[in-house]
């Protein structure tokens, strides 16, 4: 790699507020806001909206969409359209 022309590689936190859940890792991603970590040493923080501790796939919550009679409710409502005449 060429030196000077990639961002700094460091440990970030990145922290799901809606979970109340945050995780130590590295990235490129730069903030502002800082916040101590368990070890005692203050690290940058990214604020997430969705993490795997929030998301409905990873925490069992799936709301399950109906899809079967979406074409026929749409057609009962706005007619068959052009295709089907």
């Amino acid at each position: 790699m060429k030196p000077g022309i990639h961002p700094a590689y460091r440990p970030v936190v990145f922290r799901d507020r809606a979970a109340d859940f945050a995780f130590l890792t590295r990235s490129t991603a730069t903030s502002d806001t800082t916040v101590e970590w368990e070890d005692g040493n203050t690290y940058p923080v990214i604020d997430v909206e969705i993490s795997s501790a929030s998301h409905p796939f990873y925490t069992g919550n799936q709301r399950v969409v109906d899809t079967a009679g979406r074409v026929e409710r749409f057609e009962r409502r706005y007619g068959r359209g052009r295709r089907g005449r």
